[in-house]
């Protein structure tokens, strides 16, 4: 390392703090775009619409998937952020495997798995997600992968999402789901407990500590959680599902007791 190099590094590390790079003028374009979003959408696509035409490239297009997801038009974001990811690939800009990330959020909400799954794959793939942000990709992945009928590829993803987001509650419940669909029971149910410890006011949470109570026998557990998931939620599905669980649990109506038929005079 050169003398000049030094100097500066060694600078860089006694500074407490060094002032954020500045934004370039599209980074600035792209926050402009993203502002848009919450109060009108439609303006947000129209800006990034009319940025693209004018040459803009990943940003442009990234802000127009998110102005698309904004409308729940998942299809139209799905392509929007692929599009994106691989111009990214092209630009080599760094944002590649977050943008592929967006792109299978989007086919999740779509309810396309096939490439949710593909898109997850090409991002982990890259190695540049750490941490939480590999955790929430592998969480994501694992629920592609059940959706593909493919338990055991989700239960790898599952366990490592585990790992990088222990403190995620709906890691743990997935895995508790999955448990439960592949007969481990044991795991279901310590799993579910750190998932309720987590979340204890989560509707899907509760529903799920009451099928896997029930399964393993332990009626008064899973009714006193089906009781928990109908009143947090009573008008979500999952609520529902559970106000439905606890039929099992009410005490028909006794039979009505056999009027007296009263006696005819016998005729001679």
């Amino acid at each position: 390392m050169s003398l000049i190099l030094a100097l500066a590094a060694a600078s860089a590390a006694a500074s407490p703090a060094a002032p954020p790079p500045k934004a370039s003028p599209e980074e600035e374009r792209f926050t402009a775009c993203v502002a848009q979003i919450d109060g009108d959408p439609q303006a947000a696509l129209d800006t990034a619409g009319q940025w693209r035409l004018a040459g803009g490239g990943v940003l442009a297009r990234q802000c127009q998937g998110m102005a698309y997801a904004a409308q729940a038009r998942w299809a139209s974001a799905m392509a929007a952020f692929q599009q994106a990811a691989e111009a990214s690939e092209t630009t080599k800009d760094g944002r590649t495997a977050n943008l592929w990330v967006q792109a299978a959020n989007a086919a999740l909400a779509a309810g396309d798995h096939v490439k949710a799954r593909s898109y997850l794959d090409a991002a982990l793939i890259l190695g540049t997600l750490k941490n939480e942000d590999a955790g929430e990709a592998h969480l994501d992945r694992a629920r592609a992968l059940v959706a593909t009928n493919d338990p055991t590829g989700a239960r790898a993803d599952l366990d490592m999402a585990l790992k990088l987001v222990p403190g995620d509650p709906l890691a743990w419940l997935l895995s508790a789901t999955l448990a439960r669909r592949m007969g481990d029971l044991e795991r279901a149910h310590k799993d579910i407990g750190e998932a309720v410890k987590r979340a204890p006011d989560d509707a899907s949470v509760a529903l799920e500590a009451g099928n896997i109570s029930a399964l393993l026998g332990y009626d008064a557990a899973a009714k006193t959680a089906w009781e928990a998931a109908a009143r947090i939620a009573p008008e979500s599905p999952q609520g529902k599902a559970a106000a439905k669980a606890l039929e099992q649990f009410e005490t028909p109506p006794a039979s009505p007791a056999p009027e007296a038929k009263t006696p005819q005079p016998q005729q001679h």
